[in-house]
């Protein structure tokens, strides 16, 4: 492994300041301002390898030498690091350019040199979607009566009903899921990307789920950790991480036997797509998972298109 260089402190205090400025100013979330660091933290050492001391001293050639370097197998290799798919590459420059737009703004170079970098090609990645019936044997997958069947069935009708990232159902406070009489609530209210607030209906089958673990699991769970206003509580009574409640999900589909590729957006991804395979506005769907532009969501109508291609094919006696 290379030697590591030292970072030039002008470089450093100027991410420094920039950290400082996404968490307390923009409000990002500790998972963000983490990958942010990540980034800018191997983006100093590829400026410090270039011997760029100074904030004002980044060139465009500098830019675009770091997205080479980190997608080449044998620079990375130099460098002792491992070369990242295309989408980290992306995500990088994204964090670069935010950098650089600072530095500016701060007064610390005369312009931004990232601005025209353009990011690696990357494949297009359809979000994949499992089929209503194995939504209903990953969640008969959690049927019981103990605590964790009780919450593990109720992350998962919320997960699936809502479309909620599994961030933004860890992070649910229980005021945020119950109406005045104590029971869940017709709506609930999700914080995502930028705390920014969206209301989504839940339906019957939520909040039954959400009523049985509120009543008959939550109780039994809170005492055996500091109390804490979180929805869902660990075997311990500690608030429910992201990597536990993806732990619940694998271990639904592994008992449903499930013979399909799962990630933690998987319920999130099948909510969009049969909510427009059901015949739901675009914009509705929009709004229901908290996407900035409807762009973003269109991806999942190119999904239902080709479901609908694939279901031609093999069903009309004049597709082949």
């Amino acid at each position: 492994m290379a030697e590591a260089l030292e970072v030039p402190p002008a470089l450093a205090r100027a991410v420094d300041r920039y950290i400082r400025h996404v968490a307390l100013e923009r409000g990002r979330s500790p998972h963000t301002v983490s990958a942010y660091r990540r980034d800018l933290d191997r983006y100093l050492a590829h400026l410090a390898s270039r011997g760029v001391t100074e904030p004002s001293a980044i060139a465009e050639a500098d830019v675009a030498a770091f997205v080479s370097a980190v997608r080449d197998p044998e620079v990375a290799a130099a460098a002792g690091v491992a070369p990242v798919a295309a989408s980290s590459a992306a995500r990088m420059l994204s964090s670069v350019r935010g950098w650089h737009s600072f530095l500016v703004e701060e007064g610390l170079a005369a312009r931004n040199v990232a601005a025209e970098q353009k990011p690696p090609k990357q494949p297009r990645r359809l979000p994949k979607a499992i089929t209503v019936n194995e939504v209903e044997r990953l969640l008969d997958a959690c049927a019981g009566d103990d605590p964790i069947m009780l919450r593990d069935r109720a992350l998962l009708e919320l997960l699936y009903a809502t479309g909620a990232r599994v961030s933004e159902a860890v992070g649910l406070s229980v005021d945020d899921v119950t109406g005045d009489d104590g029971g869940a609530a017709e709506m609930v209210r999700l914080f995502g990307k930028g705390r920014k607030q969206r209301l989504v209906p839940i339906g019957r089958f939520a909040r039954e789920a959400l009523d049985a673990y509120l009543v008959r699991s939550r109780p039994l769970l809170a005492p055996r950790g500091a109390s804490t206003p979180a929805l869902f509580l660990g075997a311990r009574g500690q608030a429910l991480s992201r990597q536990s409640a993806w732990l619940v999900i694998r271990g639904a589909a592994e008992r449903a036997q499930l013979d399909v590729e799962l990630s933690p957006h998987t319920l999130r991804h099948s909510f969009a797509t049969h909510l427009l395979e059901g015949g739901a506005d675009v914009r509705v769907v929009q709004e229901l998972l908290g996407h900035a532009s409807v762009a973003t969501t269109q991806i999942y109508t190119l999904v239902t298109a080709d479901a609908m291609r694939e279901a031609w094919a093999l069903a009309h006696p004049r597709a082949r």
